[in-house]
Order: C-alpha cells, then sequence, then structure tokens
C-alpha cells in the first residue's frame, strides 16, 4: 500500500487513509485493511490501544488505531504509537477538544452560507444498515452537532451542487452522511444514504474527505494535520468552476 505521513513524532502517527482502504477489520469480510499495513511498518505498535470483542468469540485487532473513518473516506487519520499516547488521544476524542475538518460535495444548495446541524442520530426503521436523524429513527437517539461552512457553488448537467466545509462537534457513525442528508443535501455519490443520486464529476466513491485535524501531544502541544484533497476531489471541483 502506498499511505502517506503527514506527520509523525515518537507519540504519534498521521497519515493520509486513500478512498476504498478499510481501516480496520470487521470480523466478517477478509481484505487489506491499515490496521495490517500498520503492523507490518510499524511492528512496535501491536499491543497498543484496543481490541474489539466479537459476538461469536475471539476479537478485532486495531493496535493503535485512535478513531476512524469510513471505507469511501480519504483523509487524515491519528495513529498513537504508544500506549500513553493513546489515552491521551482517545481522552480529546471523548472530550471533543480535538477539532475536526472535512470537505464535501453535496446536493442542491444552500440559503445560508453558514449552517448547525443540531439533530440526534438512531437507527433507521428501514435499513439496518444505515443511520438515521429524521423521524422515526430507532433505539438509543444520541447526541450529534454539526456545523458546516458554504465554500462555493456551481452547476453540471442541470444539478445544482455545494461545496462545503463540514466540522462535526461529536463522533457517530456516518455523523456527516446522515445530518447531511437530513437536511436535504445528501454528500454526492454516497450509494449508501442517497443512492438515487446523481453520479456526476467522475468520482467513484462519495464526496467526502477528512481535510484536517487539530490535536494536542502529551507535552500538551497543539498539533495541525492537513490532507491535501485528493485528485478526484481536484478535478470534481475544476469541473464545478470552484477553486480549491
Amino acid at each position: 500500500m502506498n499511505i502517506p505521513i503527514l506527520y509523525e513524532d515518537d507519540e504519534v502517527l498521521a497519515i493520509n487513509k486513500p478512498a476504498g482502504l478499510v481501516v480496520h477489520p470487521d470480523g466478517r469480510t477478509i481484505e487489506p485493511t491499515l490496521a495490517d499495513w500498520l503492523l507490518e511498518k510499524y511492528p512496535s505498535i501491536k499491543g497498543v490501544g484496543e481490541t474489539i470483542p466479537l459476538t461469536k468469540g475471539g476479537v478485532i485487532e486495531k493496535w493503535g488505531i485512535v478513531h476512524r473513518i469510513d471505507r469511501d473516506t480519504s483523509g487524515v487519520l491519528l495513529v498513537a504509537k504508544t500506549q500513553e499516547s493513546f489515552l491521551n488521544l482517545k481522552s480529546q476524542f471523548q472530550a471533543r477538544t480535538i477539532k475536526k475538518s472535512y470537505r464535501a460535495i453535496v446536493q442542491g444548495t444552500f440559503k445560508e452560507l453558514d449552517g448547525k446541524i443540531d439533530k440526534p442520530i438512531g437507527r433507521s426503521k428501514s435499513d439496518f444498515r444505515r443511520w438515521s436523524a429524521e423521524f422515526g429513527a430507532r433505539g438509543e437517539l444520541r447526541e450529534a452537532v454539526t456545523d458546516y461552512h458554504v465554500l462555493g457553488e456551481g452547476e453540471v448537467k442541470n444539478n445544482k451542487l455545494s461545496y462545503l466545509e463540514v466540522n462535526p462537534h461529536t463522533g457517530r457513525t456516518h455523523q456527516i452522511r446522515v445530518h447531511l442528508k437530513a437536511v436535504g443535501h445528501p454528500i454526492l455519490h454516497d450509494d449508501l444514504y442517497a443512492p438515487k443520486g446523481p453520479h456526476i464529476l467522475g468520482f467513484k466513491r462519495m464526496a467526502l474527505h477528512a481535510f484536517s485535524l487539530v490535536f494536542k501531544g502529551l507535552d500538551g502541544a497543539e498539533h495541525k494535520v492537513e490532507a491535501p484533497l485528493p485528485e478526484d476531489f481536484k478535478a470534481g471541483l475544476a469541473e464545478l468552476g470552484l477553486p480549491c
């Protein structure tokens, strides 16, 4: 695998995860994962972090991995190289002090350039694979808050699109995808949450990129890591007539 390293010190590693790569095994499918690459490249990482128990026995090993992003999402992902660093980063995610910024191309245009989506998320009533922030969501509804800012707008083949900066304040599964769908602006090419949406701009995956993270090291120093926009984003924005 060719995985760019964005930042590295003795405590932490920040990588630019390519779209299409699974972060860690799920106990059901067998395919190369980021966890495999990490263990091969950094064998000393074995034992750092936590495992996930499987209901039928056994565990999923995800050494060093503190958080995850979806298979089709590209961008910044943090990995702890020591247990002390793992606990430090985990506590920051739990306290919601790590600042996360994404870039997304979504369907439709907005009346206001800035907005906040404050909608609790539960299970979809129609599809076990989905989560929902809409009426009828099942199970426990968990707090979820997402801010967005419109960076630009354009139109391709009679489809109006918006380019967004998105800042989730909570870390629910599929949160950005679910929230943007709930306000009528699903992410372009998100085949799970908008299967009938247009397939334009040349994207072969959903148009979501984890652009930056701000975190603190063990010494309290703040670090900001950015992942450059991938080529599919650059090409899509060029077609929309928007700057990267």
